[in-house]
């Protein structure tokens, strides 16, 4: 499973990735999880607003951090 944290590294971005870190652990998943920070790349996958997450290249999430019972609904396929 490939994870990117889509942001350009600030506070929620941050937050998002701790998060997301958490979420995989609790669920026992192993997970590649990646930065991308370039603006272009990011806009390009039609988030507008940061922090994004996207799971196997499908954006699930753009401009909030969720809570990790919903990060693990949506690890887990549950969208």
């Amino acid at each position: 499973m490939l994870v990117e944290i889509l942001g350009p590294g600030c506070k929620n971005c941050q937050t998002l990735e701790a998060r997301t870190r958490e979420a995989l652990s609790a669920l026992g998943v192993e997970a590649d999880v990646r930065e991308v920070t370039d603006v272009a790349e990011i806009a390009g996958r039609g988030v507008l607003r940061t922090p994004g997450l996207a799971i196997d290249g499908e954006v699930v999430v753009s401009g909030r951090v969720p809570t990790v019972p919903r990060l693990q609904e949506l690890l887990t396929g549950s969208r």
